[in-house]
Formats: structure tokens, C-alpha cells, sequence
């Protein structure tokens, strides 16, 4: 029997790939960062190619750690950064441009316009989500529009869409020659060209949107065998899982139950609750997404909130300000201070997500005397994380009419203690890490375990789930109230920075 199982994890701003044995045990690792390219303000985009060379890099390093073989793998499965929008050419597997990344806000402008016409929710019924620079939609539409002879090709047949696990799965699996050109329906349902209901692209939203269905890969569900792949050091292993990164987390910390939820603290962050097979229409400025779907079960739906921008702040303290050498230092920084000595950052580099969609927000610092120091600026960057989950916190409870006990948490900024016990203060709610912390990856190979039979089926993944520290809330009632009372205030400085 073949003892592991593989995970390609392609982020914002690295790729992974890890090998897990049965018990969800880490066995191999690799790891490699990829270049953020910025053209302009606004602007944020990937060069596909550099991260297809990573990712076949990274696959070949953590098999070579432990002398790993493509036939100790049963199975490969994929989770990617969601929204990014890529077209290549179907007979060359070379790109028409770079890949637009999720946190690109250069259809503002188009946004505008088409919720011009039936308001910023006029989708929102089929797709769960409202017109914004974050969804996959638009920026397919700004590719085909600004690419010289782009939608010709498109309406040929010529070239291909996808989001980064698209163009990862055809190229693995034969590329030109055959590669297999599908998503799954997490990530379908992230380009706002999905129905929600159906499962499968929308011909009125193809319409609005004028997208050729010619482009399109087919979507399946997110557990399935989609073909092998062909690449030397994993030829003839199945690629059978692929789940958005959020989704996959979801699953890696086995919430599959209705009312769990996960939050995830990466690039940005992303809140999502399971709430079974019932589609949950948000209220309060939340998305409405599919979580997942094995086999030929039922897809299970979640309501997600994003926050664009929480450990992309550390990284601009770093690489912007050089307030600090690693992204580790900010913990330490932020502790050389006993509170945030009434500063707040509000991160809306890229406008404001959930619960409030505003495209033309900015990032502001308030509060600022000549008392603050880089500590106080650390601390209210960690802070801000904090806060934004509450604001998502409040709206999901709204939304499914379920009050939260506890946050169960993952993601690169888990580690971070400073940021843990304050969500757990301003949240008031108890937070929990497990003990596998590496969920976005095991997400997906869980995903690909159980369409081959490697796991057997959910209570074997729930059997892997165990707590490694749980954070209590410890901060006064009234501080909690004035810190978060503070926060709104700061936020509504950012409003309207840009102006129409």
C-alpha cells in the first residue's frame, strides 16, 4: 500500500509542496517565494510561469528530504490562491500576460459601472457575491479587453482561463498535449461566473460579462481523480483533490459540521463557517461560497469574510518601512509597548473587504502624537488583524443566526502569541490552534486521500484533528469596548479616500 500522500499548497506569495503520512503527520517539506510585481498603483500581478517552475521545484525538493518516489504517493492534490486570473494560449501553454492577482484593483473603474446598472449586489442572488476588484470576472474581462487580439483568440477556442489550480493541473498533467483543463467548485465559485444553485457556469453572467464559454475549464467537484500527472519526479501519480486555499483550510481543520468555523491568518484573512447544504444568503456584507464538495456527495456551502490585507501588513513593515528585518520581529517589537498607545492602522491598501466592500478606501494611521514610537506602530499592526475579525465575527453571527463559542485558527501569523491572546481579547471568545498547523495543504490532501480511498472517509479525518494551545479572553470589559470603539473610528478615516 502506498504510505503518503502529496499537497501542492500555491499561495500569494510562496509555493509549497508537502507529503503527509495517514495520521496527517508532516513528513516532507519545500518551500520557495515567487516575485510580487507591481506596475502601478493598485496593481499586483504573478508571473505564471515563475510559479509553475516553483512549484515543479519545491515537489522535487521535499521528495528528495526523505528519498521519496512517485510510487510512494497515492495520490496529489492542489490549493491555490483564489481569484487570480490568468489566460494562456491552448496550444502553447504560454500566458498572454501576467496573472492578475486577487489583491489587483484595476477594474475599480468597471466595477463602478456595472453596479451602475442594478447596484453592487446585482449578482449577488446566482453568486453569492458582490461586484468587486477581488473576483475573477472582471479581471478575465480587463485581460480579454486589454490584450491586443485576446477575445478573438478567446471566441476560437484558442486560449484558456483559469485561476492558479487550473493552470497548475493542465500543465502537470500534459499541458499542449492533453493536460486535463478543469477547476473544482470552490474556486469556480470564487469568479462570479458560477451559479451557486446549478454548480456550473451561468450563461447570463457569461452574457454581462461578456465571456466566451470557450475559455472556460469544466468544473467538477473538489475530491475526484482528474487525471495523472506527467511531470518526471511524480509521473503516473493521481491528481485527485483541488480546494481553494480558505476552503481548504476549512477542511484541513475538519470542520464539517454546520455552525464550525476556521479562521486563517495568511496574506490576508479569511473567516468561513460550514454551513452544510443550505446556501446562506449574507446580510452583512459577507460572501455566500461553496466550501466543498466530495465525489458525488452533496456540495457544502460557507459564508466567508475576508480581510485583504493581515500578514501582507507585516510584510510591508518589513520590506516598505524596514521597521523590522524578518516578520517574526514584529511580535518582538510590538512587545517593547504595553498597549497601542492610541494608535490604529487600518490596512485598506486594496479597499476595504468584508463587511464593508469599499473599493475606495485607503490605508490610514490614526491617533498618532508624539508619545507613538515603531512599537506602538507594530502593535496596532498586529491589532488591526484582530479587529477586522471581529467586524467579520459579528456579521457571520448575524447572517446564520449562530453565535460562535470558539475560533479554531491557522496560518502563518498563528504562531505570533501577541496576536493570538488579543483575539482572543477583543473577540472575547476563546481561539484554538491544533496541533497541525499546516491546514491549507492538509485540506488538500485530504481532498485527494478521499477520492482514491486513502482515507476513509470523515471520522478518520476528524480523528486527526487535536488541540495544541487554546488563548481565553483576559481583557476588561470596558478596555475591550473602548479599544474596538476606537478601531470603527479609525476605520471610517478611510473611507472615501478615492475619489470617483
Amino acid at each position: 500500500m502506498k504510505s503518503y500522500i502529496g499537497a501542492i499548497d500555491q499561495g500569494t506569495t510562496s509555493t509549497r509542496f508537502m507529503v503527509f503520512d495517514k495520521s496527517a503527520r508532516v513528513v516532507a517539506v519545500a518551500q520557495k517565494e515567487h516575485e510580487q510585481i507591481f506596475p502601478r498603483p493598485g496593481w499586483v500581478e504573478h508571473d505564471a510561469l515563475e510559479i509553475l517552475r516553483r512549484t515543479e521545484e519545491v515537489i522535487g525538493e521535499a521528495l528528495d528530504q526523505r528519498g521519496l518516489r512517485a510510487s510512494d504517493l497515492a495520490a496529489i492534490g492542489i490549493t491555490n490562491q483564489r481569484e487570480t486570473t490568468l489566460v494562456w494560449e491552448r496550444s502553447t501553454g504560454e500566458p498572454i500576460a501576467h496573472a492578475i492577482v486577487w489583491q489587483d484593483t484595476r477594474v475599480a473603474e468597471e466595477v463602478a459601472r456595472f453596479a451602475g446598472n442594478g447596484g453592487q449586489d446585482r449578482f449577488r442572488l446566482q453568486t453569492g457575491l458582490p461586484l468587486s476588484t477581488y473576483f475573477s470576472s472582471l479581471k478575465l474581462r480587463w485581460l480579454l479587453e486589454n490584450v491586443p487580439g485576446a477575445r478573438e483568440k478567446a471566441a476560437a477556442g484558442e486560449l484558456l482561463f483559469g485561476n492558479i489550480d487550473t493552470f497548475l493541473l493542465w500543465n502537470l498533467t500534459g499541458g499542449a498535449q492533453g493536460g486535463a483543463h478543469i477547476t473544482d467548485v470552490s474556486n469556480a465559485s470564487r469568479t462570479q461566473l458560477l451559479n451557486l444553485k446549478t454548480l456550473d457556469w451561468d450563461e447570463k453572467l457569461l452574457a454581462a460579462f461578456e465571456i466566451p464559454s470557450a475559455v472556460l475549464p469544466q468544473v467538477r467537484s473538489s475530491s475526484e481523480i482528474y487525471g495523472e500527472a506527467s511531470l518526471g519526479a511524480i509521473a503516473g501519480v493521481p491528481i485527485s483533490g483541488i480546494l481553494g486555499d480558505q476552503q481548504a483550510a476549512l477542511v484541513g481543520q475538519a470542520c464539517f459540521r454546520p455552525g464550525e468555523v476556521k479562521n486563517t491568518y495568511g496574506t490576508g484573512c479569511f473567516l468561513l463557517m460550514n454551513t452544510g447544504e443550505r446556501m446562506v444568503p449574507s446580510n452583512f456584507g459577507l460572501l455566500t461560497t461553496v466550501a466543498y464538495k466530495f465525489g458525488g456527495s452533496n456540495a457544502h456551502y460557507a459564508l466567508e469574510g475576508g480581510v485583504a490585507i493581515s500578514g501582507a501588513l507585516v510584510q510591508w513593515l518589513r520590506d516598505n518601512l524596514g521597521l523590522i528585518q524578518s516578520s517574526a520581529d514584529v511580535e518582538v517589537l510590538a512587545r517593547t509597548v504595553s498597549d497601542n498607545g492610541g494608535v490604529y492602522f487600518v490596512p485598506a491598501f486594496s479597499g476595504l473587504y468584508a463587511p464593508y466592500w469599499k473599493e475606495n478606501a485607503r490605508g490610514v494611521i490614526a491617533g498618532l502624537t508624539r508619545y507613538a514610537n515603531k512599537g506602538h506602530i507594530a502593535r496596532a499592526v498586529l491589532e488591526a488583524t484582530a479587529f477586522q475579525t471581529r467586524e467579520v465575527v459579528e456579521a457571520m453571527e448575524k447572517d446564520a443566526q449562530i453565535a460562535l463559542e470558539n475560533v479554531r485558527v491557522d496560518g502563518g501569523m498563528v504562531g505570533n502569541e501577541l496576536l493570538m491572546q488579543f483575539q482572543a481579547d477583543i473577540l472575547n471568545r476563546e481561539v484554538i490552534r491544533p496541533v497541525i498547523q499546516e491546514t491549507t495543504a492538509l485540506g488538500a490532501a485530504y481532498a485527494a486521500g478521499l477520492a482514491v480511498k486513502f482515507f476513509s472517509g470523515l471520522d478518520e479525518l476528524r480523528a486527526n484533528w487535536a488541540v495544541d494551545r487554546t488563548w481565553k479572553p483576559q481583557l476588561a470589559e470596558a478596555k475591550r469596548e473602548q479599544f474596538y470603539k476606537q478601531w470603527k473610528k479609525a476605520v471610517t478615516r478611510s473611507f472615501d479616500w478615492i475619489e470617483p
